[in-house]
Parts: C-alpha cells; sequence; structure tokens
C-alpha cells in the first residue's frame, strides 16, 4: 500500500555546535520540514518500519516551460538535494533511533509538479 506524505523533501544539511543559537536558513528550513513531517505521518498514520521503500517527488521549478515540464515528470532527479541526505533527514524527524532498519528495498527521487513522499509499506 502506497502513502502519499504530502510535503516538499528538505535534506538534512551539515550542523555545527552553533546551530543551536544560529538562525541559519537551511537548517531553519530542515527543522520546519521535520515538524511537519512529524504532523503528516501522524495524521496518514504512518511510522518508518522493514523494508523501507520511499520515493522523493522533487517539485520542478516554475520558471520551466510546459513542455520542459511534460517531459520531466516521473523522471529520475539527478542534481542537488543528494538522495542520502533527503534519506537521513526523513529517517531522523521520524525515528529517534533508525538502527533497526534493516532493509531498503528502493529509495529514489524523481521530479513531479508538487513535492511529495511516497511511502511504500
Amino acid at each position: 500500500m502506497d502513502t502519499l506524505l504530502e510535503i516538499n523533501p528538505v535534506p538534512k544539511p551539515r550542523m555545527t555546535q552553533s546551530d543551536k543559537w544560529k538562525k541559519r536558513p537551511c537548517v531553519l528550513r530542515y527543522r520546519e520540514f521535520c515538524d511537519q513531517l512529524r504532523q503528516v505521518s501522524a495524521i496518514k498514520g504512518y511510522l518508518p518500519d522493514n523494508p523501507l521503500s520511499i520515493i522523493f517527488i522533487i517539485p520542478m521549478p516554475k520558471t520551466w516551460s510546459k513542455i520542459k515540464k511534460d517531459r520531466m515528470r516521473g523522471r529520475p532527479h539527478q542534481q542537488r538535494p543528494d538522495l542520502d541526505n533527503l534519506l537521513k533527514a526523513f529517517k531522523d524527524a521520524l525515528l529517534k533511533e533508525d538502527s533497526h532498519i534493516h532493509t531498503y528495498l528502493g529509495i529514489t527521487k524523481v521530479w513531479g509538479d508538487e513535492g511529495g513522499i511516497i511511502v511504500r509499506q
């Protein structure tokens, strides 16, 4: 069963001790993403479990033409943010300890009209 979490994926930034008091925009976006992801997951009744299978949908830029959007919809996203940083942000937001996750069936990122995260259970 697929569950769509309607939230724009945000990668986990590299953080330092000073991020506890500094208000860097990337860290603020990440923290807001974590809070929203917890809310959306609770509403949908989703909790990560084995095996973990996720599709990150990255929103296409508004500046792209309709033709380019039609061509790129559902195609692999091959630029920043990195897939491993998206996954780390996802797991850190929803799990206190992620060591029990032992199998990944498929973790991908694709272009879409709206941002979202599809989780397969």
